[in-house]
Parts: C-alpha cells; structure tokens; sequence
C-alpha cells in the first residue's frame, strides 16, 4: 500500500497537459488535492476541473490561475452562483443521468479525485458518501484518492480496490454537515396534500428543501416505504428509524435504499456507515427514466420557483437568474411517467417576495430556464390545493392552477389567461 501514496510532487506529476479532472459532488470533494493542484497551479498547463456542487470557496473557482486551472460546473452551488453571473464560470446544461455520458464525449476523462474512506482487509475503499458521476469509471478512468477517516464506509457500486487507483494522499477531515431547512406553516400545508397521495409500499424519491422534508416529516406512520432517490436526506434516517422503510414492497432492489450520493448532517452519516441496507449507485443507474420506471409505484417529491399556465417549471433560475441547475428532477418527471402507477409532485409556496410576487404566471419571468416540461409535468401543488396537469388541456391547467394561486392574485392571471385565449 505504501508503494501508492503520493506526496505532493507525485500528484502533480499525474496530471497531463490539457487534462480535465473529475470530482464527485459536495462530500467527494478532494480538500487536500485541490490544496495541491491550488499550490502548484504554475505547473499545470490548461487543466480543466468538472463538478456538480463545489462545496468550498476556492481560488481556482475565481479564475485566479488564467492557462492553468479553471472550473467548469454543471450545477451552480454558494461557492460558484456569483462568480458564475460574473461571467467567471462555465456551466454545461444537462440531464443528470446522462452526466457521466457527457464527460465520456466532451472531456479526456484523464483523472478522477475522491475522497474515500480508509482501505478495508481486503483492499477496497469506498467512495463513502458518492457514487454520483464518478463511480461508473472504476476502472477505466485513472482514480487519485484522499483517504479520510471520517468519510463512512457504504455499499453499492461505489468500491474501488488498491489496484484501480492511481495513488491516494490522506486528509482526515470533518465531512460538511448540511443544516436542513426550518419547515413553516406552508410547507406543512402543502405537505398535508401530497402525503395523502402516499400510500404504504409507495417508494420514494425526496427532493431538496423545506417541502421534501416537510412531506417525509408526515410518513412516520407508514409502512413499507422504499426509497430510490438522488440525495440521500437526513428525514430518510427519520423515516427508517419510524418503521416506515423496509422496502419490501419495491420492484427493484428489493429491501435496499437506493441512492446516488448523500448530503445531511453527521446523524446522517453515522445511519450510512457500514449500514448494508444503503446502496450507493451510479446516477446513469439512480437517475435514468427508464429504471425509474421499473419501480412502478414510485412517488417523486420536488420543488419549483415558479409556473406559469402551460405547466412549466422553472426550478433553476430566482427571478430570471441562473441559481443552480436541472439536477435530478426532470429525470424524476420523466421516470414517474414511465411507471404503471407513477405520480410526480412539484411543490411551492403561492407567492414570493413576503406575498408580492405570484409564483404562478401568466408567463415565466425573462430569463427563466424551463426545468420540467408542460408534457412532463403531473401534478403542482402549493398552500391552496392540488393541480392536476397531466392529460389535461391547457384551459383546464389555467383554470386548475389559478385555484391554488394566492387569492389576492387570482383575478388578475384570470383576466390574463382570458386575454391569451386561454381561458
């Protein structure tokens, strides 16, 4: 083992001209090896480093190493949503399951950094928190590993032998705990309608926000969960430690939480550690329309920003500016079309701004990015109801969607849509 650690040096000798480097998504991200490449940015030549999520503010994020080291992203993060309306950062639109398809053609695939938790008995690591985009490429693609105690060790397709990687540096390094959102009364609200949809054996996929976690707060008294979702999310431990997931009713992975990366607090990554009921698999497998679809009773849970009358969701743009990216959601849409007994839920509050601003618009705000499509789209919901999209007209999606707008702004989208024809 000895014979593949790396010192400073070494790791960069390892890296080509031109080369584009892979990182895996929040926790998967290398402190100590950026540190590296960071401090021997002068002899890198056109380096290019891909990632969803940057986890930490850094220099090369900045454009502080013009030639040498930049950062493209694929899903905006704190670290990067500012320098990227700065015009600092390239952002490449995608699907998320077909982001490990995008970097096998558009990149030389020449390095992959994790971090990883320490070697086993047998000579495996694990890949931790992540399989995500990277864990496809065990293998194939050259893997420089920092090894950190505390990064839990998982199960899935996220294991990669001694013999696979190109060399490992350590870092032992606290993961990044993710403080979840407080729920407020709306959210609660909104989550009272979707968990009446949900019925025990349902699997679920849980999104990211207040809502999500609002939804799953309400599951604790069914029975038979199962879960096939992107992020792993702190109210999954909540819901297992309720009874509520046994995952004994799914289609695939019968008994197996199913997921592609995890990002919580430290309760979370204690509940993942050496825990064989999680699996970590890759997002081409997670994420795929297609194997969504074999879990037939999946239920999808997401959030959006705002809609407008077609359907629409624009749920990567705040008022017309890029804020982060498509993730995993039109995937989700597209999978729960596919399954037998499929639902998809996109959630929101009614209004924005304190109460000054509708969600729900004639028209999307310029700028705005459609996320979910019209076709894509089954069922909204916000404080005031339910709206039934799929397999309805566009006058009955108007007439649905203007009942769960705020009170105050109904009228004036009636007149609207009345004007457009719509209505």
């Amino acid at each position: 083992m000895n014979n593949k650690y790396l010192s400073d040096s070494q790791v960069i000798e390892l890296i080509e001209k031109n080369a584009d480097i892979i990182l895996p998504l929040t926790n998967g991200e290398p402190h100590k090896l950026l540190d590296i490449l960071e401090g021997n940015a002068n002899s890198l030549m056109n380096v290019k480093i891909h990632q969803l999520l940057a986890l930490h503010p850094r220099n090369y994020l900045e454009g502080a190493y013009p030639g040498k080291l930049k950062h493209v992203s694929y899903f905006l993060s704190g670290a990067t949503r500012n320098l990227f309306h700065q015009g600092m950062v390239d952002l490449v639109p995608n699907n998320f399951h077909e982001m490990p398809r995008i970097l096998k053609q558009s990149t030389n695939l020449s390095m992959i950094m994790a971090v990883a938790s320490p070697i086993d008995e047998f000579g495996y690591f694990s890949l931790g928190t992540q399989a995500d985009i990277v864990s496809e490429f065990i293998g194939e693609v050259p893997f420089i590993l920092e090894v950190n105690k505390y990064m839990p060790r998982t199960f899935g397709e996220n294991q990669i032998h001694i013999s696979q990687i190109a060399g490992f540096v350590e870092n032992d390094r606290p993961l990044f705990e993710a403080i979840a959102p407080p729920i407020g009364e709306k959210d609660m609200k909104i989550a009272t309608y979707v968990a009446e949809s949900i019925k025990n054996g349902d699997t679920l996929q849980i999104g990211i926000g207040s809502i999500p976690n609002a939804v799953v707060s309400l599951l604790k008294d069914h029975r038979h969960l199962g879960i096939h979702t992107e992020m792993f999310v702190d109210g999954i431990v909540d819901l297992v430690e309720a009874g509520a997931v046994d995952g004994t009713q799914k289609f695939t992975n019968k008994g197996k939480i199913i997921a592609t990366f995890a990002h919580g607090s430290n309760k979370l990554y204690n509940f993942l550690n050496n825990n064989p009921a999680v699996e970590f698999l890759p997002v081409s497998i997670v994420n795929d329309p297609r194997e969504i679809a074999k879990e037939e009773r999946i239920v999808s849970i997401n959030a959006t920003t705002e809609v407008d009358l077609f359907g629409q969701c624009a749920s990567e743009t705040v008022a017309g500016k890029y804020y982060s990216s498509t993730g995993g959601q039109a995937d989700f849409a597209r999978g729960v079309r596919f399954a037998k007994e499929g639902k998809g839920f996109v959630c929101m509050t009614s209004t924005a701004k304190n109460g000054e601003i509708s969600r729900i618009k004639l028209s999307l705000t310029p700028g705005s990015v459609v996320t979910t499509s019209k076709n894509d789209i089954d069922t909204i919901v916000t404080e005031y109801g339910v709206a039934k999209m799929y397999g309805k007209s566009i006058s009955e999606r108007a007439k649905q969607l203007i009942s769960i707008a705020h009170p105050k702004f109904r009228d004036e989208l009636t007149f609207e849509a009345k004007k457009m024809g719509f209505i």
